[in-house]
């Protein structure tokens, strides 16, 4: 009687497995039976893989709850370092840094109510909005450039700068719970928290207004609470919807829809739970012993509410919350839909008549691009035909208006129109002309090259005659309607306001009239470009009527209106906006880096760069080398674990090598899912995209090294776990020596060349060290504090407001803020030759007018009520001998005053369109310093991109 070989299974933690046909050759199965004989020999006690042991570890529970007191001390340890090394200086610098210019100004916008677009979605921005609003911040200013000062307008920036601070200080207590929940003994969770701790990217990231401090944080909580939710999963199914089962899913879903709307980047973070939750679901239907039909479906019910419905929910609801604190028109809306824009204040048209006749004074707006109006002023093209310009014009005016003839005009002239009963209506196919009222010029076009696209398929378009000229035939144009993008039966007959789209054909070139994104240079005004292309696209040469007006089409003539598109509505316009903006950002930065540069830290961001110091996004190379070796690792291990499985080796059947797959796979998985995605982007890019993906390469990192110490036998660590602790202590210690090594760079503290150029190991790595003094002491020679502090100099300048409004100077600051920098900054005698002190703090007020120059009370008096007055504050250093003689500054070794104090020249104030005075705010910088400001460190696209 023959016998079949034995079946051979290798199974992992879940159960599942692949049945094996033959049998292992005697050696194998004796070489496999003694692993598996030392491995048990070798466990501690606590890792026990024999028997009732091996179930007693599957079911074992890592509560977070439930951690012995030491843990929680030694949490509480570690939270408190990591507070006072987020916290140190984070009042330094007292100027504008990197994307605080786009994320700032949003904070602005949204105390002020302004609608803007931005390519990230709201969370985020509202917290700091939030925490400047709770500390007195009123919108006044306006972060438009990096290195403007805050100290002198008085703007909150420590609070603001708090939120992201303290979300930073979070991680750290997260982390250490993230591996308890997984397993890992405390010397590994502490590791990981000072890893965390100390890390130079993440501590530069979290001590500025930007973004990725609460997208680290609130993807660490989701890490969090799906390995706690796993934990309670792995003990069976009698675990099951428990409420511990629930809260930690729940909450799962809660930090899926945090991150989502801080950035998209949270998409990640789903599709890393998502797949884990299919595996799970893949598991579940394959045990039939313990999940029936109907259970199976409950597991998969209920995680399609926690995991779809409540991030989704709450994504929605950060959008609901934007809608509401935005409701007046501001730079974003030229990007959103008409109908969108109609539900902003002011925005909003009143009914008008729906059918369009020849005599009616219409509006035009350009279908596509963010529907700008058709527009023209008394300005004349310097190039071409030198006729008045044509242009799109994204706001409401007068200039938008046009009167729609037809081929012929009455007897009466335009006016005639006026009286014809009933009014004749404009179908399809007619033949028409637009006489613009403002100008007394009618829409020509004429086989001449425009003067921005000279290209051969486009005409430039004009307004070309006088009032009383009846027009030529180059003012002909034949109407088109685009029946399937108009809005109903009748306005595919009929031009109809709003509701009929059309084209613009021009009788005697056959050209269409088109718009597309190119603005016109300053001649132009900057606004967008209208020609007549032959041959255009449908979307470009789409036009409709928004305002309509005729004497007689009033009483009882149909009306119509924008549709309110509801929240819904205006909710999908948003993201697509959004979506197609952040695809669009294809442009070259200055500081962009690729994704492949990312793991091994070749290159950094430069945020900002004043009086000699220098703040650069840089990680800590040990912390980014060794997690990086660490999923190098695991992708070998993986590899030769899948080789060895498929020659048929039994490894898979030791519970450590199970678990050492899985537990540092989860991690490894959501390195992956947070990083590799980005090499299929063509946008700009930048190192701090890759801070998710460190956060998981962390984690992945901590549990090799608890694998290696605590739970794999055949090292002998596991029994010694003072071992554990003297290699997690001595690889802490050598992270907090290069955190220390690169700190300058992460606060902005002094600095000398020579310790730049010891610690800079590659030339990508491209911080300036020529920035920083040739010794410490250098920066001790300064006498002036920063501006606005000691001797804040308020010089209003005088500009002509035509409204007639009226400001008032500020004041200095004052703030126990502004007075701990004094202290701090301030070094009487630091470098003074002998026998010269700072006597004396003075202030003054000086008026000025629009060309600088210096006005008297009389001529201030008289200008009261009809100028605005805009404050500039200037700082400036007078040295005085014993007799009270003035030193010139170049004679003594004082350092003149701080750049933030610097005395710029009052600009010269121009005219502007629109009667409106330019604001003059304060200058903080030297125009040196400017200009290599402007070339060292520029704000990053992807924060803001209102450009139209």
């Amino acid at each position: 009687m023959s016998t079949k070989p034995p079946t051979r299974l290798a199974v992992d933690e879940k159960g599942y497995g692949r049945a094996r046909s033959r049998s292992p050759s005697p050696s194998r199965r004796k070489k496999a039976h003694k692993s598996k004989r030392q491995e048990d020999g070798t466990l501690s006690k606590g890792h026990s893989d024999s028997g009732e042991q091996t179930l007693k570890e599957k079911s074992k529970d890592n509560d977070i709850f439930l951690l012995p007191s030491s843990d929680y001390q030694i949490l509480g340890v570690l939270t408190v370092i990591a507070l006072c090394v987020r916290l140190f200086k984070i009042y330094q610098p007292s100027s504008v840094v990197f994307d605080e210019v786009h994320f700032g100004g949003f904070a602005t916008k949204y105390i002020k109510g302004k609608f803007f677009m931005d390519v990230h979605p709201p969370l985020a921005k509202l917290l700091i909005t939030l925490a400047g609003w709770l500390a007195g911040f009123d919108g006044s200013f306006d972060f438009k450039e990096i290195g403007k000062d805050y100290l002198a307008p008085g703007v909150p920036y420590v609070a603001m700068r708090m939120l992201p601070a303290v979300l930073g200080i979070l991680v750290v207590p997260i982390i250490f719970l993230t591996l308890k929940a997984a397993g890992n003994s405390t010397a590994t969770a502490s590791l990981g928290a000072g890893l965390v701790i100390f890390e130079n990217g993440l501590i530069t990231q979290s001590r500025l207004i930007l973004l990725d401090s609460p997208l680290v944080t609130f993807t660490a909580l989701t890490a969090l609470a799906w390995t706690s939710f796993l934990n309670i999963h792995e003990q069976g199914p009698s675990k099951a919807f428990g409420a511990n089962w629930w809260f930690w899913l729940a909450m799962t879903g809660l930090g899926l829809g945090a991150t989502v709307s801080v950035k998209w980047v949270g998409l990640f973070t789903i599709a890393w739970v998502g797949s884990l939750t299919v595996l799970q679901l893949w598991l579940l239907l394959g045990d039939t012993k313990n999940v029936t039909p109907r259970l199976w479906f409950k597991h998969f019910l209920a995680r399609v509410f926690c995991l779809i419905v409540i991030p989704l929910g709450f994504y929605m609801l950060m959008f609901a919350i934007h809608f509401l604190c935005l409701v007046n028109p501001g730079d974003g809306d030229g990007f959103m839909s008409s109908e969108f824009q109609a539900t902003l204040n002011s925005k909003g048209m009143r009914s008008v008549p729906a059918d369009v006749a020849f005599g009616s004074r219409i509006s035009m707006r350009h279908h596509n691009t963010q529907g700008g109006y058709l527009h023209s002023h008394n300005h004349m093209y310097p190039t071409g035909s030198k006729q008045q310009q044509i242009t799109l014009y994204p706001h409401k005016d007068e200039n938008n208006q046009w009167l729609l003839e037809n081929e012929t005009n009455p007897d009466t002239g335009i006016e005639g129109y006026d009286t014809i009963t009933p009014p004749n209506l404009v179908f399809d196919g007619a033949t028409v002309k637009l006489y613009h009222i403002s100008t007394d010029r009618r829409l020509h076009s004429h086989d001449v090259r425009p003067p921005v696209t000279e290209e051969e398929w486009q005409n430039e378009v004009s307004a070309y005659g006088y009032k009383g000229f009846e027009g030529d035939a180059n003012d002909l144009y034949r109407v088109e309607i685009v029946k399937h993008l108009s809005d109903g039966p009748e306005a595919k007959k009929r031009l109809r306001t709003i509701q009929t789209k059309f084209k613009l054909v021009h009788v005697m070139t056959g050209c269409v009239l088109f718009s597309h994104k190119v603005k016109l240079p300053d001649w132009g005004f900057e606004q967008q470009e209208v020609t007549c292309a032959k041959g255009a696209t449908l979307p470009n040469s789409v036009w409709y009527i928004e305002n309509n007006e005729h004497p007689q089409l009033k009483e009882g003539a149909e009306l119509v209106n924008y549709k309110n598109p509801g929240f819904f509505g205006k909710f999908w316009e948003l993201q697509k906006v959004m979506w197609r903006t952040n695809a669009g950002l294809v442009e070259s930065h200055a500081w962009d880096s690729r994704p492949p540069s990312w793991p091994v830290l070749r290159r950094g961001i430069n945020f900002w760069g004043k009086d000699h110091r220098q703040i650069y996004l840089i990680g800590n190379p040990i912390i980014w080398w060794s997690s990086t070796a660490a999923v190098a690792i695991y992708l070998a291990f993986k590899a030769f674990a899948v080789l060895r499985w498929q020659r048929g080796y039994a490894d898979y059947s030791f519970t450590n090598f199970r678990r050492f797959d899985f537990e540092v796979g989860v991690a490894v998985l959501g390195w992956g899912f947070h990083y590799f995605p980005f090499y299929l982007m063509e946008r700009q890019l930048f190192l701090h995209h890759y801070f998710p993906a460190l956060y998981f390469a962390i984690i992945a990192l901590c549990q090799v090294f608890d694998f290696t110490t605590a739970r794999i036998g055949a090292l002998g660590l596991n029994r010694r776990p003072a071992i554990g602790w003297t290699i997690a202590t001595i690889f802490l210690g050598l992270s907090i020596a290069a955190f220390t090594l690169y700190a300058p760079l992460a606060y902005g503290n002094p600095w000398t060349k020579a310790q730049c150029n010891r610690v800079k190991l590659f030339e990508d790595w491209d911080w300036d060290c020529n920035t920083f003094h040739n010794s410490l002491s250098e920066y001790d020679n300064v006498v002036a504090a920063p501006s606005g502090v000691l001797a804040s100099t308020p010089a209003p300048v005088v500009t002509q407001n035509s409204q007639g409004s009226e400001g008032e100077p500020g004041a200095p600051n004052t703030t126990p803020l502004a007075e701990e920098l004094r202290d701090a900054h301030q070094i009487p005698g630091a470098g003074v030759p002998e026998r010269q002190r700072v006597v004396a703090q003075e202030e003054r007020i000086e008026y000025r007018d629009q060309d600088g120059n210096i006005l008297d009370e009389e001529q201030v008096k008289a200008l009261e009520g009809k100028v605005e007055f805009h404050t500039r504050y200037e700082t400036r250093t007078r040295l005085l001998d014993e007799a009270g003689r003035e030193v010139p500054a170049e004679s003594s070794r004082v350092a003149g005053p701080l750049v933030d104090g610097a005395n710029p020249e009052t600009p010269k104030v121009g005219p502007v369109e629109g009667g409106l005075p330019p604001r003059v705010d304060a200058e903080t910088e030297s125009d040196a310093d400017a200009e290599r400001g402007r070339a060292e460190a520029s704000p990053a696209s992807d924060g803001l991109h209102e450009t139209q």
